[in-house]
């Protein structure tokens, strides 16, 4: 049993931002640090698995889709089509031990939180780490996703879309504590804190700049400066992030117009 979680997602291989995140007081101060998936595929995926596993028994990491990716590219396994040129340079940055970690990690992941009760860790959904679900998800959707799950989970936590939100689902909350490693719809760097008192969603200030120009003097890969200006200086609005999503949460043609 737990009395605080601090919960981030999507880290993506930037660690300035993770630094950011883990220099909070309530961060340091939590019982259980919860990272939910997408940990390294990004500019600097080692030194952020590092970092991670650095934080010893404290931290509790969950398995994201693109975590999988990194492990068969590693293995040299098939991959899915399509997959972003770091995603490829990032898996080959990877030493074995840390190929290992990743393809170890659970989805899903539940811990008892006082006087909350049981919380679940996943990445995209419960029963799927690639599914996507949003703020605005119709209820038979989030149904779906949530077929099974006992009544004893009463938050589940996400990450996957990069949007920080927490709204009720049938009595249950959810919570997506956004990306620290490419954050979309915010001006710093979200993430969560759960308590019994109930969700806070957090934002963590930076100058992207500095962030920005930290990462570029910190890795190798090759378009790391092209990458670097489109996810952590000039990210994406909450809007164009909705746009490119929603046909991903099984919606018809036409749904935002």
């Amino acid at each position: 049993m737990v009395h605080t979680i601090a919960v981030l997602s999507d880290t993506h291989g930037v660690l300035p931002t993770l630094e950011a995140v883990l220099a909070e007081p309530d961060v340091q101060a939590a019982d259980l640090v919860v990272v939910t998936g997408d940990l390294a595929a990004g500019p600097q995926p080692g030194e952020v698995l590092d970092r991670l596993v650095g934080l010893g028994e404290r931290v509790q990491l969950v398995r994201g889709n693109a975590d999988r990716d990194l492990v068969a590219l590693a293995r040299g396994e098939t991959a899915p089509p399509g997959l972003p040129a770091i995603d490829r340079w990032a898996a080959q940055q990877l030493s074995a031990e840390q190929v290992e970690l990743l393809a170890s990690l659970p989805h899903p992941w539940t811990v008892d939180l006082t006087g909350v009760g049981e919380v679940l860790f996943c990445h995209g959904s419960p029963r799927d780490d690639n599914e996507v679900v949003l703020v605005d998800t119709r209820p038979s959707r989030w149904a779906e996703a949530f077929a099974g799950l006992p009544d004893s989970v009463r938050v589940v936590c996400c990450g996957h879309t990069h949007m920080p939100f927490a709204r009720l689902v049938d009595r249950r909350w959810v919570v997506n504590s956004g990306s620290t490693g490419m954050p979309y719809g915010s001006t710093g760097v979200p993430w969560a804190l759960l308590d019994s008192r109930g969700v806070h969603l957090r934002t963590t200030p930076i100058d992207p700049e500095a962030a920005g120009a930290a990462v570029i003097g910190g890795s190798s890969f090759p378009q790391v400066v092209e990458w670097v200006e489109e996810y952590v200086v000039h990210r994406a609005s909450d809007l164009e992030a909705l746009d490119a999503f929603g046909v991903r949460d099984g919606r018809g043609p036409g749904w935002n117009e």
